[in-house]
């Protein structure tokens, strides 16, 4: 459902801005797979990983920076929580958002490492796009 466009503007190091049933929305870095699934890592004690337990909803926007078109997709479809994958998920977010070579930022990706993560993974069930 995820056209090649799409997935190109999603590939860029953008943010997305998640929500999930009952939840707050929330900024988070995240990755569109090959099969146009849209992956994102979170420690397995989150209160989105237990909403998610109770309603599997979640989508996700993502917008063009100021300065550009306006120009953004968003997924929504049903969520589930990964057990695996997620530090390796972790490890290419930080280098495609931050400048690892920095050692605040290998520092940060370091903490981030030693947490319990797990992969949601949201499923398009209905993608939305808008190019100006």
């Amino acid at each position: 459902m995820l056209t090649s466009d799409d997935l190109e503007f999603l590939r860029r190091p953008l943010h997305g801005f998640l929500n999930v049933a009952d939840g707050p929305v929330r900024p988070v870095w995240f990755e569109a797979t090959a099969d146009g699934a849209i992956q994102l890592f979170t420690p397995r004690e989150s209160p989105k990983v237990r909403r998610l337990d109770d309603d599997p909803r979640a989508s996700i926007i993502v917008a063009a920076p100021v300065g550009e078109r306006e120009r953004w997709v968003s997924v929504s479809g049903r969520a589930t929580v990964e057990p695996d994958g997620a530090h390796e998920l972790a490890a290419r977010l930080a280098e495609r958002y931050w400048d690892l070579e920095d050692p605040a930022h290998a520092g940060e990706l370091a903490g981030i490492q030693t947490l319990d993560l797990v992969r949601l993974v949201i499923r398009p069930a209905k993608v939305s796009r808008y190019l100006m």
